[in-house]
């Protein structure tokens, strides 16, 4: 399994998941942090605590696998994104891996999970033609075009302190590069000079995220799950270069550097993450229907980018989700079919024109199909998500997704005896 989760780290870091305009702005498209039942749910995630999945978006949870379980997962999604100005309409596909992850018991008290997943996600090219208004037959061009983003290897580790209370951090290296790039052309005149600009910031560093579970049951049918997750904020170490290039339009639409004037500026300004908390709480009557609910504030209010402050708006999320089982001890595979459901609002961090750049709200439903003879699973859920544009230069995104998974969920750490 680890063999496997290095040969398609490579693989998972050159895939893009986005052709939304607003990955234009900051690190791009936040990536949710979440396996295939929490995506399924809305996103609900913090409160969860289930041994047959692994739930990396709280590392607290990581003690709830059993001694004798190894559980490995992966999941991909298939994108399809419909964008509207108010004036034209535009489709994207996208398709892309969204994580691997492995977990395990370590010792009595001790679980532990590594995995790979995106962070963010930047992927755009937008056309912007402008009329002379002394002859229309002389238009000029602005391009806008962006691509790469973060990827996020962790490291996790949780401890019960006791039958109802655990604890956990997962430590990331962070690392992917960033491209943006502006370019001014002439199409009526390839000997006239255009310019092109380029931004690029690379990241290599680590972050942390602090995990903390309570349980309490209540009855013999009622459990109720309270978690919450810390991330502090704080300056990346990052590689940033800004190039200007001036030539004639031919050579700029080619991407040629013949006959350009390139200048290029390494920058040493501070690019951060900001602090994040989270809290959620998930209530499971009878092992058969759990209902969780989530809430997010990520301070990105105070992060510098670029070395500039006061570029991105706070972005906060609530999601609410539910999972329902018919009978978890039944040996009918109808009956451990998992059905799950979910919804979300979420408020992103970019900025536009002072004020938050968009709005996006989200519904969501899925299956968990146990595979025969297997304590293992295929999940899938389809997700349909709005985001609406808050400017007057607005963008109005309907997306629809759809996430497969694979959970292995095998019993590796026993003795066989042989009478």
């Amino acid at each position: 399994m680890l063999l496997l989760l290095i040969l398609v780290s490579g693989v998972a870091a050159a895939q893009n998941n986005t052709n939304s305009p607003y990955s234009r702005y900051g690190y791009g498209q936040l990536s949710e942090q979440g396996a295939s039942n929490s995506k399924a749910m809305g996103g609900v995630a913090y409160g969860l605590r289930d041994k047959a999945h692994t739930n990396f978006a709280n590392p607290a949870s990581y003690t709830a696998v059993d001694s004798l379980t190894f559980i490995f997962e992966g999941g991909l999604s298939l994108q399809n994104t419909n964008f509207d100005n108010g004036t034209a309409k535009k489709n994207a596909r996208n398709t892309s891996l969204d994580y691997l992850s492995m977990h395990f018991r370590v010792g009595t008290k001790f679980g532990m999970s590594l995995g790979l997943l995106p962070y963010t996600n930047v992927g755009y090219d937008m056309e912007n033609v402008t009329k002379n208004t002394e002859d229309s037959d002389k238009t000029y061009v602005t391009n806008y075009f962006g691509e790469g983003g973060l990827h996020q290897a962790y490291v996790g580790l949780a401890y019960k302190i006791n039958r109802k209370f655990s604890i956990g951090a997962n430590i990331s290296y962070l690392w992917g590069d960033i491209e943006h790039t502006m370019m001014l052309s002439f199409p009526y005149n390839e000997e006239a000079y255009g310019v092109a600009k380029h931004e690029h910031v690379g990241i290599n560093s680590f972050k942390i995220d602090i995990g903390a579970q309570y349980s309490y049951q209540f009855g013999k049918k009622h459990f109720a799950t309270f978690g919450a997750v810390f991330s502090p904020g704080y300056n990346l170490t990052n590689t940033t270069y800004t190039q200007e290039l001036v030539g004639v339009t031919a050579a700029i639409t080619s991407g040629s550097t013949t006959g350009m004037t390139v200048k290029q500026n390494d920058l040493n300004v501070k690019n951060g993450i900001p602090m994040s908390f989270g809290a959620g709480v998930a209530y499971i009557y009878d092992g058969r229907l759990t209902i969780g609910l989530d809430l997010t504030y990520q301070q990105w209010s105070k992060v510098s980018f670029m070395g500039k402050d006061d570029v991105f708006v706070d972005r906060a999320k609530i999601a609410f989700g539910a999972e329902f089982m018919p009978d978890p001890l039944s040996r009918n595979l109808l009956k451990r079919i998992k059905y799950r459901a979910g919804t979300y609002y979420n408020a992103p961090y970019y900025k536009l024109d002072g004020v938050r750049a968009s709005k996006e709200w989200g519904v969501s439903a899925g299956l968990s199909i146990p595979i025969l003879r297997a304590r293992s699973a295929f999940n899938i859920s389809a997700q349909y998500a709005r985001v609406n544009g808050q400017t007057s230069n607005f963008i109005h995104e309907n997306q629809l997704r759809v996430n497969i998974g694979v959970t292995f969920n095998e019993r590796w750490f026993y003795k066989t005896r042989v009478n």
